[in-house]
């Protein structure tokens, strides 16, 4: 996985480099401020100059009329993307104190520990997902950037106090990834793309471990508050073999069966206070699906709560072949949108 790994990031920061004399959101926004302020109404205060500047930037990049949820959110990150005191989320960052799964999968730790038989259906999952920008303006396209991103997700059995409360499985997903709009508006909509490569892998060792290698296309769809996401992927093979005892092969050789070639997603944000989410995903030769449903909520300040409900295969690695239903209650510190 490191001899793949490596050469992508040094790649990656010879693009940033190359690139960083490309013009930045905020050198594009300071020029827009100026131009606007010497003609603009003097009735208007600095902060709506500074949105009406923002969207405009955001609208030529696009080549769109009307901005939807994910380019509101574009508009944010650029603002705050070089600011060392400001850490970017990638995917939605989470904590569920309580999740209760209707069959915990002891099965895959049979033999490996002493503990298996001591594991509770009720246990902690929390996700954190961060990303960098490793460009500063347009790279390829007007308005896309490249990022390197990380994602921890872990399902904690803070409630099994007779075997000390292990992490039973925490999932590790370094990325590299491209972001581009397209002129492509149908219906109105905005539409943008995403390539990248992804490490996955719970860092386990021998019979216990999982991973894999991915390239990926998304496809992201927007119309107001609703976003859309088709993300299909291609595996990269790790040989024939499985892993054994003796033999260090691929940890899960069967893992397209159940986690399929394609994911589907949709978002839908109202009154800046709600979002509600649905992931679908499907092996349509094997059957083996999965669905996560997901809602936010205010609570105070910014603090949201969080509801959770997973019914499938592949909630986490190690759970790749399991089917299970999962329900979570806690916390969003980041929205998706």
């Amino acid at each position: 996985m490191l001899k793949l790994f490596i050469p992508l990031i040094s790649l990656s920061c010879f693009f940033a480099m190359s690139y960083s004399y490309a013009q930045s959101f905020e050198t594009l926004l300071d020029r827009c401020l100026i131009k606007t302020i010497k003609k603009t109404d003097k009735n208007k205060t600095l902060q709506q100059i500074e949105d009406f500047c923002e969207k405009k930037i955001v609208k030529e990049q696009l080549g769109s009329e009307e901005l939807g949820a994910i380019s509101e959110r574009m508009i944010k990150e650029k603002k705050s993307a070089f600011d060392p005191y400001v850490i970017t989320p990638h995917k939605m960052n989470y904590i569920l104190p309580v999740t209760i799964t209707d069959g915990i999968n002891k099965a895959a730790y049979a033999g490996y520990s002493n503990w298996e038989e001591q594991l509770r259906d009720i246990e902690t999952k929390f996700q954190l997902s961060i990303k960098v920008p490793l460009t500063t303006g347009s790279f390829l396209n007007n308005g896309d950037q490249l990022f390197f991103g990380f994602t921890l997700e872990s399902w904690w059995q803070l409630y099994s106090h007779k075997i000390s409360r292990p992490f039973r499985e925490t999932n590790y997903q370094p990325e590299i990834f491209y972001f581009t709009p397209t002129s492509w508006h149908p219906f109105k909509t905005n539409t943008a793309m995403m390539i990248g490569f992804e490490h996955q892998s719970n860092g386990r060792s021998m019979l216990l471990s999982r991973s894999w290698n991915r390239v990926y296309a998304n496809f992201l769809f927007e119309k107001n508050n609703l976003a859309v996401s088709f993300r299909t992927w291609y595996r990269i093979p790790e040989g024939s073999q499985a892993t054994t005892v003796d033999i260090i092969g691929d940890d899960n050789p069967d893992i397209n069966e159940y986690m399929g070639y394609f994911e589907l997603s949709t978002v839908y944000k109202w009154n800046n206070k709600y979002e509600a989410s649905m992931k679908l995903r499907e092996s349509f030769a094997h059957h083996h699906g999965a669905i996560e449903l997901g809602i936010t909520f205010p609570l105070w300040g910014k603090l949201k709560g969080y509801a959770q409900y997973f019914n499938g295969y592949g909630e986490s690695l190690i759970d790749y072949n399991h089917r299970q239903q999962r329900l979570g209650i806690g916390f969003a510190l980041t929205d998706i949108l």
